[in-house]
């Protein structure tokens, strides 16, 4: 049982880093490969993306 709401909180994640990809202003190319990173490796690509991924438009001081 605990596995199942652990994979679920895996999915809810993986989609938000994947809708926060595509509504980024990355280049197209840049989308596919976070998107497909997301995807193969879910767990590593969630933490990859929230080290290295495409950032929103938020200005930075």
């Amino acid at each position: 049982m605990e596995y199942g709401f652990f994979g679920l909180l895996i999915l809810i994640a993986d989609l938000y880093a994947i809708y926060q990809v595509l509504t980024s202003s990355a280049s197209t190319a840049g989308k596919i490969v976070w998107t497909l990173a997301i995807l193969i490796l879910p767990v590593l690509g969630f933490i990859a993306w929230l080290v290295a991924g495409p950032r929103g438009a938020v200005a930075r001081v």
